[in-house]
């Protein structure tokens, strides 16, 4: 068995266009949550989210690329380019074909769908363009990525609802730790913030009209977000051997079904998969410092995820931060494991832990340390991300300093 490292990340979210840029908005407790920039605004409920602001696709890709990909395969390659420059990694001969990518996404190409059965349905065209299947599917992005960088590898995409950037991550780890791959992209990206995307979740009626914030008594509802992040996933003694930089180390991953409702959370699952994990990665759960929370900001997540941590760590809860970032960046539903990820590499690498904002009043259910508010400075050598998805699927990656 390898062991695995983190050489390079990339983003674009609702914080920023890049790490830094992300960095600092965690840092500094900035909300990228406002309102929707997008047609027919107006008819929705819903009309907040985490959005992209001031995004030009003309000013990243030609118009032959444009026609080929959805604002979700858009925001993988501008967040792989970034992770690949990092890691200073090119591909050719025996690595090329040794590595490979595998992505998160929910929806797909969502905006693609939806502009389309407007034009067919509202508009009344009896045609579309040709490329609509390639560029809606849910493995445009990945399979993109792979033809962009000659990844000839196992490549593939992950599609679980909310945690599909955790489990194709958690897929990543096992293909280099087990020597099926040496370099494995991955991550996950999410383009939901369209008219039918936020329409369906209005449905659900789990959504905010104000904020997300998650743990506080207050908390009235999730919001979405949209964006992307990538990492290399990278052989610890390969990495070493090029004289990489190495951001952190993967060692431990663990995934379950609730197998007892498609949309309410389990304690006992999600206590299962974080258990899980830590066995996975041989670690005592005294030595977890920070984790990264699942924390819609929904009535039922938060209180269900507060005592799955309480029953797995017992006293040591108490000595744990947890923050969601989502109160930030919002919802990013496939992508969302992924542009958490980065927050977890924050506190492992600068000692800087993300703050839960929007946090008013305490519950007694989240009887926690959720970093209220402003972030704080802290050294931790081991965080945990979770991922709790309708379906009752759950997906813990465990992370640690090198």
């Amino acid at each position: 068995m390898h062991r695995v490292a983190i050489t390079g990340m990339g983003t674009i979210n609702a914080l920023g266009a890049d790490v830094p840029a992300t960095f600092t908005a965690m840092r500094e407790g900035r909300c990228g949550i406002g309102p929707l920039e997008i047609a027919d605004v107006d008819r929705l409920s819903i009309q907040i989210g985490g959005q992209v602001k001031g995004y030009d696709e003309a000013a990243y890709f030609n118009r032959q690329k444009i026609a080929l990909y959805d604002r979700f395969t858009q925001f993988t390659l501008l967040a792989t380019e970034q992770a690949l420059s990092q890691s200073g990694l090119r591909f050719s001969g025996a690595l090329a074909d040794h590595s490979g990518v595998v992505l998160g996404t929910s929806g797909g190409g969502l905006n693609t769908q939806d502009e389309n059965y407007r034009a067919v349905y509202e508009g009344g065209k009896n045609r579309v363009h040709p490329f609509i299947v390639p560029k809606l599917m849910n493995n445009a992005a990945a399979s993109h990525v792979s033809m962009e960088y000659n990844l000839r590898g196992p490549s593939f995409t992950v599609a679980t609802a909310c945690a599909s950037s955790n489990h194709a991550m958690g897929q990543a780890f096992n293909m280099v730790r087990s020597g099926m791959a040496k370099v494995m992209v991955t991550g996950g990206s999410e383009a939901m913030l369209c008219f039918g995307g936020i329409k369906a979740w209005e449905g659900l009626r789990v959504m905010s009209k104000d904020a997300c914030r998650p743990f506080s008594a207050t908390r009235n509802g999730m919001v979405q977000g949209e964006g992307a992040g990538v990492f290399v996933f990278e052989e610890l003694e390969h990495a070493r051997a090029r004289g990489a930089d190495i951001l952190c180390e993967v060692v431990g991953f663990a995934m379950n079904s609730d197998a007892a409702d498609i949309v309410m959370p389990s304690k006992q699952g999600a206590a299962r998969a974080i258990a899980g994990a830590l066995r996975d990665a041989k670690l005592p759960k005294e030595t977890v410092g920070y984790i990264n929370a699942h924390g819609t900001g929904t009535a039922a997540n938060d209180k269900t995820e507060c005592a799955a941590v309480a029953d797995v760590f017992g006293a040591h809860a108490d000595q744990l931060m947890i923050s969601s970032t989502k109160s930030m960046h919002g919802h990013l539903i496939g992508g969302t494991g992924a542009v958490e990820l980065l927050a977890c590499i924050m506190a492992l690498r600068d000692g800087v832990i993300a703050p839960t904002i929007g946090y008013e009043e305490p519950d007694p259910e989240c009887a926690l340390d959720v970093v209220p508010n402003i972030a704080r400075d802290a050294s931790v050598d081991v965080v945990i991300s979770n991922a709790f998805a309708f379906g009752g699927l759950n997906a813990v990656l465990v992370l640690r300093k090198v």
